[in-house]
């Protein structure tokens, strides 16, 4: 596999595929073979070697939060006491289920974590009562997403 900072070389013909996966992973490989012009087993040997080099990871199915409940979506900024707090409040933060992502940052925050809740309701208890409880946690500063207008992976 490629270190992270080596870039993978993809053809003509891998990006036809990878166009075609990232539009619907669910789409059939021999209807994928059929419009670009290859056999089936060579569109499963070229994902294969582009598993292997690290540019793919699997597939998934993407949930729709709000049939869930989830409306609320906010982005919270943390501000640790010291940077040797990163360690134990990632582990901390791992644990609160609201929490979708978690970024070591630059600028004035230590953590730039991404939360969905319920309603504002829900964002304040986790805020509250679980969040700025964590040893190290200084302060928080919290942005709702009032309405996400891109969401898209890098262009292939």
């Amino acid at each position: 596999m490629k270190s992270p900072n080596e870039s993978v070389k993809i053809d003509g013909i891998d990006k036809e595929i990878l166009r075609f996966l990232m539009e619907d992973a669910r789409k059939p490989i021999l209807e994928i073979a059929r419009k670009i012009g290859i056999s089936g087993a060579a569109i499963h040997q070229r994902l294969r070697k582009l598993e292997a080099s690290g540019l793919i990871a699997g597939s998934k199915f993407i949930i729709n939060p709000k049939v869930l409940g989830y409306t609320t979506m906010a982005y919270i900024g943390i501000y640790l006491d010291k940077a040797m707090s990163n360690p134990k409040a990632v582990k901390e933060l791992e644990k609160i289920p609201e929490v979708l992502e978690c970024h070591y940052t630059t600028g004035n925050w230590s953590i730039l974590i991404k939360v969905l809740c319920k309603d504002n309701e829900h964002l304040m208890h986790v805020l509250n009562k679980e969040i700025q409880i964590i040893e190290g946690v200084s302060r928080t500063e919290t942005f709702i997403s009032l309405n996400q207008q891109i969401d898209r992976q890098i262009s292939i």
